[in-house]
């Protein structure tokens, strides 16, 4: 059975040697990288992030200049990461610190966790990787460490059990003064849960705690931590025009709260007959074409797509509002599109231009 007392020592000693050192937002203090990096990483693989990471630091090198940003701006760069809250919350963070905070980030965990979009264990992240705090993170990473570890029974994403591992986590944190082991406790949990203790096959064998590791010893790596209880996914259907005058195409912009609130996307209705109502307000063809129907998936239900192809019959009707829009498809780019409706421009942008 692994001792409390020094899974910290052991962890650090690893992260030393085997942990993740090049990661773009590693070897810095500076909190606003740090802070991108994390909200960034929020359920999403490191592989992916770091692209996006790279294009919004060249576009937005400060908290400032995101904060000074149109939102348009900010989504369009953050198209295709998913979780579009995570931008409009990046977005309201950003100037928050840069207009009530001077530009700096709040050092403290409590301060950092009152930010737009920032939980306790992403604040946890910030004030230790920028600030050497004694703070720790509880992310999926971490709770599937923790759980295999020391055989925690349950669900973490059950309140309880999750209230189990934060004090787990938080008896864990290293005593120590010196900022850098407690950097390194903190990314070594990352890096164990990221690189060895994956969901998969966890790679056990060269696992630091794999002597004493409950999960190990008694064959559970698959049981532990324990899955979501099941429950049905409900199933939508929706109806989405690719309307086409010349060159550009039909985008509405989504409502402030819902599925892809905030982005362009195209316009939907509840069936075909309704679909073609719409073409034709917008000067189009009430003949449709079909396209390959698709679906999407959600956490908590999932999409099923039938999209129709028309084109505007004369001049199309000319837009007086911002919430509707003939985007040129050469510049689609310029526009926060979500990554199935831009996967569907992009399969028949060969075909439009």
């Amino acid at each position: 059975m692994l001792q409390l007392n020094d899974f910290s020592s052991r962890l650090i000693a690893w992260q030393r040697i085997h942990g993740r050192h090049d990661l773009p937002w590693q070897n810095t203090r500076d909190a606003y990288c740090i802070w991108l990096s994390e909200i960034m990483l929020q359920q999403t693989q490191v592989s992916t992030v770091i692209p996006y990471y790279a294009r919004f630091l060249e576009r937005f090198p400060t908290v400032t200049a995101l904060a000074d940003a149109p939102i348009d701006d900010v989504m369009a760069l953050w198209a295709g990461l998913g979780y579009y809250s995570r931008a409009r919350n990046l977005h309201r963070c950003a100037q928050v610190v840069a207009y009530e905070h001077c530009g700096a980030f709040p050092q403290t965990v409590d301060e950092l966790a009152e930010l737009p979009g920032i939980g306790r264990s992403t604040a946890a992240a910030v004030a230790s990787f920028a600030f050497g705090a004694r703070a720790t993170i509880l992310d999926g990473n971490v709770k599937r460490v923790l759980a295999r570890a020391f055989g925690v029974k349950g669900f973490p994403g059950e309140k309880k059990i999750e209230s189990a591992m934060w004090k787990l986590a938080e008896s864990l944190l290293p005593d120590a003064a010196n900022k850098d082991e407690v950097t390194a406790y903190t990314q070594g949990l990352m890096d164990l849960g990221a690189t060895l203790c994956v969901r998969g096959k966890p790679d056990c064998v060269r696992c630091p705690f794999a002597s004493d590791c409950v999960a190990n010893v008694e064959g559970r790596q698959r049981a532990l931590p324990a899955a979501r209880p099941k429950k049905v996914v409900p199933t939508r259907k929706t109806w989405m025009l690719v309307l086409r005058d010349g060159d550009s195409i039909l985008l509405e912009k989504r409502p402030p709260t819902g599925i892809w609130s905030g982005l362009w996307s195209l316009p939907e209705a509840a069936d075909e007959s309704a679909l073609a109502a719409v073409a034709h307000s917008f000067g189009g063809d009430a003949r449709l074409q079909r396209l390959t129907p698709f679906s999407y998936t959600f956490t908590h239900f999932k999409l099923d797509i039938e999209p129709r192809l028309g084109e505007t019959t004369g001049a199309p009707r000319e837009l007086n509002d911002a919430q509707t829009v003939w985007a040129p498809l050469a510049r689609i780019d310029a526009y926060g599109v979500p990554a199935p409706v831009r996967k569907l421009l992009d399969a028949l942008t060969g075909s439009l231009i």
